[in-house]
């Protein structure tokens, strides 16, 4: 199943906490049922963002790396 984002969040160059913080402050810009992709190469990306959203209650639909890029799918829940 492909999903298609409804925003892309470029975080690349960016390192911790930046790509959180602004993950964060993207989704709150956001409705509910709406997909953020958000793309990082800062390596503790790929925990930090998966575990705000738990934290946050959001959904990850995906976690993928092609080479130095995170990318990370999260629907927004509320």
């Amino acid at each position: 199943m492909k999903v298609k984002p409804d925003k892309t969040l470029d975080c690349l160059g960016l390192y911790c906490p930046e790509p959180v913080f602004r993950t964060r402050m993207e989704l709150d810009n956001m409705k509910a049922g709406e997909v953020l992709e958000i793309l990082a190469d800062d390596p503790a990306a790929e925990e930090d963002i998966p575990s705000l959203m738990k934290r946050l209650g959001h959904e990850v639909l995906s976690v993928s790396k092609e080479g130095d890029t995170i990318r990370v799918l999260v629907k927004k829940v509320k």
